[in-house]
């Protein structure tokens, strides 16, 4: 609710800031300069800080354990999400070369994952809805695509490889086609992602606004069992939408360390 209007702003509960509200406090974030840049620290950033520190907190020890058996409901978890990556994504989309990259799709995994499913705790806010977020992101997969294509058949072969074999008139337009492919990817895995983690936020605005809109009891009982059923799903989509992206990162390199490629 803005401050002393019936008006309830949707966008700006969407929209990062350098404020964070908690219970009617405004808490104002501070801005770093660095060598003459200024770097504001905003809610999403401090979003992605406390995914971060929560990866250290829950991964780290557990990394750290000396007995391969495990030990523990949330030992047993991780083992289960660990394995599963390496099966199911990493060796099925890589092959028996995807064993090497399982630290970084399961880190990209836990971390999108833990972005998503904190943006439904009360106060905080979804760091995954910003496209930057979601952009740097792919770009990191990006990067680590090309980066593996280039290490296992070498830089030249890589880049020879980027056109199929074609006359020479065509070459040119089928290279301007491949890089705009290759572009594409990084761009659709960015778009995935924000568009699905900022339309459950607007639809669960939506439907908790029309308490103030129609202020009527049967309408606000609905909209809070809709609201319910909403963030049940947002549960749901926070765990799709990290697969999603690593999987789609997984099928990437695996076309780019391929033999065939």
């Amino acid at each position: 609710m803005g401050s002393g209007s019936e008006e309830l702003d949707i966008v700006g509960h969407i929209l990062d800031s350098q404020v964070i509200e908690i219970w009617g406090w405004e808490i104002h974030l501070p801005t770093l300069e660095l060598f003459g840049f200024s770097l504001p620290i905003t809610k999403h950033v401090v979003m992605m800080w406390l995914a971060s520190l929560l990866l250290i907190a829950i991964l780290l020890p557990i990394a750290r354990r000396k007995s391969l058996a495990p030990k523990g409901g949330l030992h047993n978890c991780v083992e289960a999400i660990l394995i599963f990556i390496r099966d199911e994504v990493a060796i099925a989309q890589i092959g028996e070369k995807g064993v090497h990259f399982v630290p970084f799709l399961a880190t990209l995994f836990c971390f999108i994952l833990f972005c998503n499913l904190l943006g439904l705790i009360p106060f905080c806010s979804t760091a995954t809805s910003n496209i930057s977020v979601t952009a740097s992101l792919a770009v990191v997969s990006f990067l680590t695509i090309h980066g593996s294509g280039m290490h296992h058949h070498g830089l030249l072969h890589y880049f020879k490889a980027l056109v199929p074999p074609v006359p020479a008139w065509l070459f040119l337009p089928m290279l301007l086609i491949e890089l705009i492919g290759h572009c594409a990817k990084p761009f659709s895995l960015a778009i995935r992602l924000f568009a699905n983690m900022t339309a459950g936020h607007i639809v669960l605005l939506v439907l908790l606004s029309f308490i103030f809109i129609f202020k009527s009891l049967v309408v606000a009982s609905a909209s809070v069992l809709g609201a319910v059923a909403i963030c049940l799903l947002e549960i749901l989509v926070a765990c799709i939408q990290a697969f999603v992206f690593t999987y789609l990162t997984a099928v990437f390199i695996g076309t780019a360390v391929a033999s065939e490629h």
